[in-house]
């Protein structure tokens, strides 16, 4: 399975928690409320695409909204493809984290 990005594991975790809310501007907001960065709001567009393209997500347009001047959303959906992305990549984790909290207690994480 191909590695994730740090902001493309972001994005799909939002995307993930956000269900049928997820969209450009809802994705950027989770990932800057969970991780405290400041980022352009573009900036998630290209890593969208990229994952669209490697199917982990599906890209479903809504229906135009007069807010967005006849404009429709973009919305994002998690496929089975990505979820076992994520899963990989929380394993990954958790191996690397394995031991370091006792490390840390006993004083020796340097």
């Amino acid at each position: 399975m191909a590695e994730l990005t740090k902001l493309e594991e972001q994005i799909l975790l939002s995307v993930w928690k956000l269900g049928d809310n997820a969209y450009g501007l809802t994705i950027y907001k989770t990932i800057v409320e969970i991780t405290g960065k400041k980022m352009a709001i573009g900036g998630i567009y290209y890593p969208l695409e990229r994952l669209v393209k490697k199917r982990f997500i599906d890209a479903i347009k809504g229906a135009p909204t007069a807010v967005r001047g006849g404009q429709a959303k973009r919305y994002y959906r998690l496929t089975t493809h990505g979820k076992e992305a994520l899963m990989a990549e929380k394993k990954a984790h958790e191996a690397f984290w394995s031991g370091l909290v006792k490390l840390q207690l006993g004083g020796n994480l340097s």
